[in-house]
């Protein structure tokens, strides 16, 4: 045998391995690329979430202030009533809501100003 026939019996080894690896890194970067885009999906998904949590949150705590202004107005119109005798009850009851729906007020507000410094 010549010198080239042997040198070249000796990189198929070589060539092989070398085309083996390439395989094997095409491989493992396509899976690399699915794995980053089903992560972008589940964090597209998750941030949905959220913002149906954030709006959940929202409509809960309108919810609470309509309650709360609808039995102010309720407890206030049966005060006028004459016929109509509030106990001390009713009287402790509006002061009550009033004082939740001052102390929701503030709470939401002081969240508000916080959440504006922790975002910077």
């Amino acid at each position: 045998m010549d010198t080239i026939s042997t040198i070249l019996i000796a990189c198929v080894p070589s060539g092989v391995t070398a085309f083996c690896f390439w395989l094997i890194e095409q491989r493992i970067q396509k899976q690399g690329k699915a794995r980053e885009a089903e992560d972008l999906k589940r964090q597209e998904a998750e941030e949905k979430r959220e913002k149906i949590r954030e709006q959940q949150e929202l409509l809960l705590v309108q919810g609470v202030n309509a309650a709360i202004t609808l039995g102010e107005a309720t407890a206030k119109a049966v005060e006028r009533i004459p016929d109509a005798h509030c106990n001390g009850d009713m009287h402790a009851a509006l002061e009550y809501a009033s004082k939740i729906k001052h102390e929701q007020r503030d709470f939401l507000t002081h969240q508000g100003v916080e959440s504006i410094y922790d975002n910077d």
